[in-house]
């Protein structure tokens, strides 16, 4: 690690000094010698394996051209030993990026890799290739949600300057599709982060010039530049709430054919991330693994696009008429046995990969929360029957049908099996947690059942989660979820409908994107955070207010998750904490969540 540790401080003062050099000249060389041209948006790698790496920038031309990029890799910052080299030509039909698989490399080795043109040379970036055989520790940093308008990206600057990870994990919203005037925009102005272009993203030139904006940010420069990102996409790279064949935020009448909208999305996704294309004939297939030696697989999913079913909504299942919930009709299409989140072959594909990996944890890197999420269903006003009621009114309304039940069970147990008012007032029970206990309306808020809060996610695919958790007991494996999508931090015990603990799941914070503090306003962060723990048993750790990043320690002797925070994206002037730490120990007698 010292050797390491010295490179990289290498590599940041290059990186530094380079970028004064991004725009210092015009190169001459190439197929076009004479078009100038800059590197603008950085360098990045991604897709580690033991042997080989995928390298990416791309080239602002002075004029439309085809322009040949040359690029070296080498085992220190300072270039004086390369290790490989080559070029690549790039035009406006690939949006002027460069993207090279670099193979031969040596496993677990840290390497710098840069891109000329002529004079003109583009940022240092650093690299690692992953380890093979016996693994000590691998350190993971885990990202998820950033909209640029919403606040900065002080989550990957912090990150950057970190020298212990060995790779970044996005798990996806890496950008965000809206107008705007859109989602989390209300400061864009004033933070000057407006985004570009103005409308909703439909073509492919729109894509790309959105994530042109997005990776102008310096900070997601510098933590590109910092490690490899191994990377998936959620929704926003599409549409919000997207499925296998539309989006809720796409209406076809105004909009176009979806299919067209995605293949543009998918178009400017492969271009823009240094990501390795799984399948060209068929570019939805993104799930692949990575094996970091013994210690730990990661297998990388698709909960979104390629086999998702569309959601379930529960306003669907009101009667118009008389506002009732048909309960009956909605268990039986959650139950539904063909009802599909992953898509058979690509469970079919995890089925395999968890059978034949050997590694002591089985990581799966994806978008939405696992655990089951179920909360009282006036919180979630899926009734119009019922009240709604804020967490702080349930906990007071909760509370006092609980010392109702505590006390009549005392005076029960000292012969008095028929109380009077009188005598829970003078058990110690308030006159005004009486009053509660007796409202008819209190009483319908208390009896009514828990329910998914959200239906996006894995609690709106019973079967299909069960599958997944059943495959995982039934071949013994270590499980670990990294999930991303809420913009808030949860860790959850992941036990099947049988209550059998199967896993753990560490879910990560946005980079900026709000959380449950715009949807809950009147919520205090900290109540909501204590009150969902007390109402879901599984649930270990929320924080539904800070944005952050988690970091996951993996060794053979556990599976740790840090939640860093910080205090504000609206300030250049910001601080970061660790939140919270949590892990889980391997072999069938764990497998939960412990503190650290």
């Amino acid at each position: 690690m010292s050797q390491i540790s010295a490179s990289r401080r290498l590599f940041l003062q290059q990186l530094a000094a380079s970028a004064a050099v991004v725009t210092a000249g015009l190169g001459l060389s190439g197929c076009d010698d004479e078009v100038g041209a800059t590197f603008d948006h950085g360098v990045a790698s991604g897709d580690p394996q033991d042997d080989g790496v995928i390298l990416w920038t791309r080239i602002t031309p002075a004029a439309a051209a085809t322009l040949k990029i040359d690029w070296e890799v080498a085992s220190d910052a300072s270039f004086s030993s390369v290790v490989t080299k080559g070029s690549f030509v790039t035009s406006a039909a690939r949006d002027y990026t460069v993207k090279v698989d670099v193979q031969g490399l040596q496993p677990d080795t840290a390497y710098f890799y840069r891109f000329k043109r002529g004079e003109t040379v583009s940022p240092v970036g650093r690299t690692r290739t992953l380890p093979v055989g016996a693994v000590d520790q691998v350190k993971l940093g885990v990202f998820s949600c950033a909209n640029f308008p919403a606040g900065y990206f002080h989550v990957y600057a912090e990150a950057a300057k970190r020298d212990d990870l060995h790779a970044v994990v996005h798990l996806g919203d890496y950008i965000y599709e809206y107008e705007k005037d859109g989602y989390a925009s209300q400061d864009a102005v004033a933070l000057g982060r407006v985004s570009l272009p103005a409308g909703e993203l439909l073509t492919v030139s729109d894509y790309r010039a959105r994530y042109a904006q997005y990776r102008g940010d310096k900070d997601l420069q510098a933590l590109h530049a910092a490690l490899p990102f191994i990377c998936v996409w959620d929704d926003h790279e599409i549409a919000n709430d997207g499925y296998e064949n539309g989006a809720e935020n796409h209406n076809a009448t105004t909009e176009g054919d979806y299919n067209l909208r995605r293949a543009a999305a998918l178009q400017a996704y492969y271009e823009w991330l240094p990501i390795r294309e799984q399948d060209p004939a068929n570019p939805l297939r993104i799930y692949r693994s990575f094996d970091f030696g013994d210690l730990m697989s990661l297998h990388m999913l698709d909960t979104r696009h390629i086999g998702r079913d569309a959601q379930l909504a529960y306003a669907n299942y009101i009667d118009p008429t008389t506002g009732a919930f048909d309960a009956a009709s909605f268990q039986a299409d959650m139950a539904h046995p063909d009802r599909q989140l992953l898509g058979i072959e690509q469970t079919q594909w995890l089925q395999g990969q968890l059978a034949a990996s050997t590694a002591t944890w089985q990581v799966l890197g994806q978008q939405v929360l696992m655990g089951k999420m179920y909360l009282p269903s006036p919180l979630l006003t899926p009734d119009p029957t019922h009240p709604t009621v804020t967490f702080a009114e349930y906990a007071v309304i909760a509370t006092a049908f609980g010392t109702y039940q505590y006390i009549a069970a005392q005076l029960a147990a000292a012969g008095n099996t028929n109380p009077t008012p009188t005598d829970f007032l003078n058990a110690g029970m308030t006159a005004e947690q009486l009053t509660i206990v007796n409202d008819p309306a209190m009483q319908a808020i208390i009896s009514a059942p828990s329910i998914p809060y959200n239906l996006d996610a894995w609690d709106g695919y019973a079967v299909a989660r069960e599958t997944v958790l059943g495959t995982a007991l039934a071949l013994d494996k270590n499980l670990v979820v990294i999930s991303g999508d809420t913009h808030n931090a949860w860790a959850n015990d992941l036990k099947d409908l049988s209550g059998n603990q199967v896993g753990v799941e560490f879910a990560t914070s946005s980079v900026s994107s709000p959380g449950l503090e715009e949807y809950l306003p009147g919520e205090d962060p900290l109540t909501l955070a204590a009150g969902v723990q007390q109402l879901i048993p599984t649930l270990k750790y929320a924080n539904t207010y800070q944005r952050g990043y988690m970091v996951l320690s993996m060794t053979a002797q556990e599976a740790r998750a840090d939640w860093y925070v910080v205090d504000t994206i609206k300030s250049t002037v910001y601080s970061m904490t660790l939140d919270r730490s949590l892990r889980t120990l391997p072999g069938a007698g764990n497998r939960n969540l412990v503190a650290v």
